[in-house]
């Protein structure tokens, strides 16, 4: 009797362990992992919905930033944005007591949605009159972005200097003004 009831101790047992091992298999496993995609996807979810309020908050900010960058992009005109950023240098160079030796604009076509000026300025001054004229083109609410400066000395007191400046200006395209 004890044999008979040793076997029938052993398969309860063995189909226990093997109902556990199938329950966790086809049931625990694929709810712990849907229960974790599910906090992971809430998480995302929250994120997306305080970031959504954070914009909703600041709507009128930004929507006034794009109506300036609109308004103070160059025109469409790629004759009228040269003429417009030529006579800049000349009004801050003017300013800032400076002589501007020359300026390479480029044109780059970046997307269908807006294209860039970039110009080359080489100028010479003093420290002074340098800054002064950086300070300009930077403080223009006109939309130019500086990208590179380059500042060397031309003589042996530190006196003169030469000045190699890389700007780049925005010209949106006729859709995107309105």
């Amino acid at each position: 009797m004890q044999i008979k009831n040793r076997q029938q101790l052993l398969i309860i047992v063995a189909g226990t362990v093997i109902g556990l091992w199938i329950a966790d298999a086809l049931i625990l496993t694929p709810l712990t992992g849907s229960w974790k995609a599910r906090s992971v996807r809430i998480a995302e979810l929250r994120d997306k919905v305080k970031n959504g309020e954070e914009l909703v908050r600041r709507a009128e900010t930004l929507t006034s930033r794009w109506t300036q960058m609109q308004t103070n992009a160059l025109p469409n005109n790629n004759s009228e944005a040269e003429q417009k950023v030529l006579g800049k240098f000349d009004e801050w160079s003017r300013d800032a007591r400076i002589s501007v030796n020359s300026i390479t604009p480029q044109w780059k076509r970046d997307s269908e949605e807006y294209q860039t000026l970039e110009c080359r300025v080489d100028a010479a001054g003093t420290a002074g009159t340098l800054a002064r004229f950086l300070f300009n083109v930077e403080h223009d609410p006109m939309a130019l972005k500086i990208e590179s400066v380059e500042i060397n000395c031309r003589d042996k007191e530190g006196q003169n200097l030469s000045l190699g400046l890389q700007i780049s200006g925005l010209v949106l395209n006729a859709e995107e003004k309105r």
